[in-house]
């Protein structure tokens, strides 16, 4: 990384991508397989965030079994890999802020709490596999967000510094993520779980993808005046 760039890290779900419709579908798929009734979609957007176990679980309720469980989890990450494109699509403006982060020398990559291959094989589809340096999942490392561990080995491996990194995502697990590795965090209201932002506020809050390039525009502007004020003394 030069010095004038920062280090933007994306979360996934919610964040670039609008991909509730075919979660929707494949958690319902996988209660169906289950033996049991469909869920309202708009309850299964806010088990979204903290991986497909952990939202598996939420789904078939605090009565499931581990084996149940392990069993629903296989069939939903079975069913999601076949369906995962099939409504799934950027936000709007989505595609025209990361072109316009590339562009201004940014470097980009995706830390998000779903499996890697999935995550990958969707950001390649939707044309933005050139556009980040890395992307991380949810089964890259021993832990998830909010662990920081994401963060901490993006940083070493792109050698960036906290005050040069942003992550940005929409849910409470994001900023979560952001304070535990000690770097700035922008929360987007367009997402699964703006509700979070609540207990765990961000410190930008952005309602369009073009408000999040002007939050970039200023904290590089920021981080090149500090950086000349260094030099000065």
């Amino acid at each position: 990384m030069r010095r004038s760039d920062l280090l933007l890290i994306f979360d996934l779900d919610g964040t670039l991508i609008d991909s509730s419709r075919d979660l929707a579908i494949s958690m319902n798929a996988t209660r169906e397989y289950m033996g049991m009734p469909p869920l309202d979609p708009t309850l299964i957007f806010s088990y979204v965030g903290n991986g497909a176990p952990v939202l598996v679980q939420r789904a078939l309720g605090p009565g499931a079994s581990e084996e149940t469980v392990a069993e629903a989890l296989a069939y939903f990450l079975k069913f999601y890999r076949v369906h995962a494109l099939e409504h799934t699509k950027l936000y709007e403006g989505v595609g025209e802020a990361i072109q316009a982060l590339a562009d201004a020398n940014h470097t980009m990559a995706v830390l998000t709490n779903k499996p890697v291959r999935i995550s990958t094989d969707i950001i390649a589809a939707l044309g933005l596999t050139g556009h980040f340096t890395k992307v991380y999942g949810g089964d890259s490392f021993p832990s998830k967000k909010p662990d920081p561990i994401g963060i901490h080995t993006l940083r070493e491996e792109l050698a960036a510094g906290r005050a040069e990194t942003l992550m940005v995502g929409d849910s409470a697990v994001d900023i979560q993520t952001a304070r535990n590795a000690e770097v700035l965090s922008c929360g987007v209201e367009w997402g699964f779980q703006p509700e979070g932002f609540v207990a765990d506020p961000p410190d930008f809050l952005v309602r369009s993808p073009q408000q999040l390039l002007q939050v970039v525009a200023s904290k590089s502007a920021a981080s090149l005046e500090a950086q000349g004020s260094s030099k000065a003394t």
